[in-house]
């Protein structure tokens, strides 16, 4: 399984009209494969889509690239409303959820992680520690890497009600030594094996067309 994660960083004041000619044209993309999630960005960089597309392997995603480029209207004609773009592929983390269309919460958070290389497996096996307990709080969307390159990348996606009960929850978690791995550390005391050199976050909203919301 691999996770194709497409963001679109949209001029000031073209983001409702760039989502209308996404959701017109994703019937015919979706008649493909699924879309597992569309959301634009709330709080960090701001105006932006992204959409999630999971595939089962890097040969899938191939064969439905060469088919949507047989599809009328897809990708929509955003030239008047786009910035910039960017594709990037991830890999699941052996614990990390199925994309299933679901109602998770009105609020999305995704933060990002940069490691030194050969730092994922570690980050795993931490994760794997503590998550059961940190579930008990909120639902995981997603936890995927990137294992190429000059930098590693570790990206979780936790879905909550509003901003404020994930602020309640952060509290609380904090507050039992669960959450973030810094707490954990400290409560174990044990030092903190390999440190991200960059961490982003942003709260992102699902559009009403988004399978996962």
């Amino acid at each position: 399984m691999i996770i194709e994660m497409q963001t679109y960083t949209l001029k000031t004041r073209s983001v409702g009209a760039a989502i209308k000619m996404f959701e017109d044209a994703l019937p015919a993309r979706t008649a493909l494969s699924p879309l597992a999630a569309f959301w634009r960005s709330e709080i960090g960089v701001l105006n932006q889509a992204i959409l999630i597309w999971p595939y089962a392997s890097a040969e899938e995603r191939d064969k439905m690239r060469a088919s949507e480029a047989k599809i009328g209207g897809w990708p929509p004609q955003l030239r008047d409303h786009v910035l910039d773009e960017s594709t990037r592929i991830w890999t699941p983390a052996p614990f990390s959820p199925a994309l299933t269309p679901r109602k998770l919460g009105n609020v999305y958070e995704v933060r990002i992680y940069d490691y030194e290389p050969g730092t994922v497996p570690w980050v795993i096996d931490t994760w794997n520690e503590i998550l059961p307990e940190r579930l008990k709080y909120s639902p995981l969307v997603g936890a995927w890497y990137i294992d190429q390159g000059p930098a590693h990348h570790w990206i979780h996606i936790w879905a909550y009600e509003n901003a404020g009960e994930r602020e309640r929850i952060r509290a609380e978690t904090s507050k039992a030594g669960i959450w973030p791995m810094s707490v954990v550390d400290q409560r174990l005391k044990r030092a903190t094996k390999h440190l991200p050199f960059r961490m982003q976050n942003m709260l992102v909203v699902p559009t009403p067309f988004s399978p996962l919301c």
